[in-house]
């Protein structure tokens, strides 16, 4: 274990052997650092924090530090990093209210500089944050989704899987599995996230799937429970569309609309 000697550890928190902790760390009470962390100079870890194996803290990240809701009552609530993932500098994470209990980022993510994540996210695996991209309280995203830089969500939004987000995006609703929805604000959906899905392996036929849901739904000129039944009755219902269904049936916020102009080929 190598932990530097200007570093305040709390006793009961609890280090694997090979960590790496720099210069300036402070490590809150009852938290957990796994085995392989790296955690860069001046990171602040507050309580009840678990930093899982491999990920990576850099510079003047503060994490698992008391939610910003005045509602908040000094519970022990928890956060939760994921397995290999990245933290760049400054960033900022907040635990979880009693609502929930608990604020969880998944594996294999990259948060770049300055992402801040309120209270009772849940972020899923493998997704990116460019930098200052901004989450209000019980936001959800999904896996592979990519949040452009200084985007921003209201509070208790969902980004689907696969979505990309444009940067300086303004989002008032839902953003929907496997489309780019961009615009400030508010932020509207363009197109079918091409470029994403080819990346994340998916193949042809059911790009060429989604592609036929989107026009339904954001060019067809049918209203959305129109649309949604259209796609029930026309649509093969392989995985990605009977997600895509239950995304807008389950909405609370309502789905974000379409742009006046765009191309499914974005």
């Amino acid at each position: 274990m190598a932990i530097h000697s200007r570093s305040e550890i709390d006793p009961t928190a609890r280090i694997a052997d090979d960590c790496d902790i720099g210069p300036g760390v402070v490590i809150g009470p009852n938290s957990i650092i796994e085995t392989g962390v790296e955690i860069g100079p001046n990171v602040v870890i507050g309580p009840y924090t678990t930093i899982r194996e491999g990920a990576r803290i850099y510079p003047g990240a503060i994490i698992g530090m008391d939610p910003q809701d005045f509602k908040f009552d000094g519970s022990p609530t928890t956060c939760e990093i994921g397995k290999r993932t990245l933290i760049r500098e400054c960033c900022t994470i907040n635990r979880g209210t009693n609502a929930s209990g608990a604020t969880i980022v998944g594996e294999d993510c990259m948060l770049m500089s300055y992402t801040h994540i309120a209270h009772d996210n849940r972020i899923g695996n493998h997704v990116t944050m460019a930098s200052r991209a901004m989450l209000g309280g019980h936001c959800e995203v999904g896996d592979h989704a990519v949040l452009g830089g200084s985007a921003a969500l209201h509070q208790f939004l969902r980004v689907g899987k696969l979505a990309m987000i444009g940067g300086m995006a303004g989002l008032r609703q839902d953003a929907p599995p496997f489309m780019i929805t961009a615009g400030y604000p508010p932020a509207v959906v363009y197109g079918v996230n091409v470029i994403g899905l080819k990346r994340n392996g998916m193949s042809d036929e059911t790009r060429k799937i989604i592609k036929d849901a989107f026009r339904i739904l954001y060019r067809s000129g049918l209203n959305r429970s129109d649309g949604l039944a259209k796609i029930k009755e026309g649509v093969e219902q392989i995985p990605e569309i009977v997600h895509l269904l239950e995304f807008f049936e389950n909405s609370r916020r309502g789905v974000a609309r379409g742009s006046a102009a765009g191309s499914e080929e974005s």
